[in-house]
């Protein structure tokens, strides 16, 4: 007997970078090397690409994009997924449909049992971000998230980790190779 696989409609945005405007030209190549379900769009002199992709799985969903976007001849590539890995308490709260209060409590660790992950960093002293795929990973731990919402986030801190790396080792190619050989 076959396995069957399921597919899903997985909703995602990718920050483009090589492209500095979007025109018809733009968005017709786009479309043509495979983003005909995307929703182009321009944010402060940069060009988003709004997914709803169907696939086995988020990574496969996301993966199969990038490849479509590299693959439009334009020059574009892509920067990162969208939502950032970075999160604040509030947006924490909302992922999760709980109250700020309780994110606190987790934070502090009045609430749960603990060893909630520390701030990554801090936008100002009373601001701290927190990575959302560790974040992820304490409340799927704690039971308190489902374990696809983890695999989700831990597959796009995966693809972001690699686009930044893509992305540094483009602007500083001779540093980029004495670091993964100092680091070898």
């Amino acid at each position: 007997m076959a396995h069957v696989q399921n597919n899903s409609e997985y909703d995602f945005t990718l920050i483009l970078t090589g492209v500095k405007s979007l025109n018809r030209e733009i968005a017709d190549a786009l479309f043509e090397a495979g983003c005909d379900d995307a929703t182009p769009s321009l944010r402060l002199g940069q060009v988003y690409l709004t997914f709803s992709r169907t696939a086995t799985t988020m990574a496969d969903a996301i993966l199969s994009a990038i490849r479509d976007v590299r693959k439009s001849r334009l020059g574009a590539d892509v920067l990162r997924v969208d939502p950032c890995n970075l999160v604040t308490q509030a947006e924490i709260a909302r992922r999760i449909n709980r109250s700020r209060q309780l994110v606190s409590q987790y934070i502090v660790g009045n609430r749960g049992p603990g060893g909630f992950p520390p701030p990554a960093c801090y936008i100002s002293d009373e601001s701290p971000l927190w990575y959302w795929c560790e974040v992820a990973y304490w409340l799927r731990e704690n039971s308190l998230l489902p374990e696809q919402e983890f695999r989700d986030a831990r597959d796009i801190a995966m693809i972001n980790a690699q686009l930044a790396y893509q992305h540094q080792c483009k602007m500083s190619g001779e540093l980029c190779n004495e670091v993964r050989e100092a680091l070898a």
